[in-house]
């Protein structure tokens, strides 16, 4: 497969990845689709084999992170959040973001 090919596939996967993770959030499906769209069009005129083979690497290292060690919390019908991690999940480990790194609503 040509690097064109590789992007192609890396980028397809980085969108499946997305929509894998973010189901059901049309804010967070537009925002990172937006973004991997805008990191594709940066690096577009790269013609370097070996610089485009970092690329391709760094965005199939997204796309797992994505799919294994992203989980939603979603809205419960008693107004808390629930987290529902699948079987690609075991093993990772679980942050919830604090006080300190939330950012502050003005």
């Amino acid at each position: 497969m040509g690097s064109r090919g590789a992007a192609l596939g890396a980028y397809r996967s980085l969108l499946r990845a997305t929509r894998k993770s973010f189901a059901g959030d049309t804010l967070m499906l537009t925002q990172s689709g937006l973004e991997i769209r805008k990191k594709f069009e940066e690096n577009r005129a790269v013609s370097s084999d070996s610089e485009i083979q970092r690329l391709v690497e760094e965005a199939r290292e997204a796309s797992h992170f994505i799919s294994n060690m992203i989980v939603q919390a979603k809205l419960n019908d008693r107004g808390g959040y629930e987290v529902k991690p699948s079987q690609v999940h075991a093993g990772a480990t679980l942050e919830i973001p604090s006080e300190e790194i939330l950012p502050k609503s003005t």
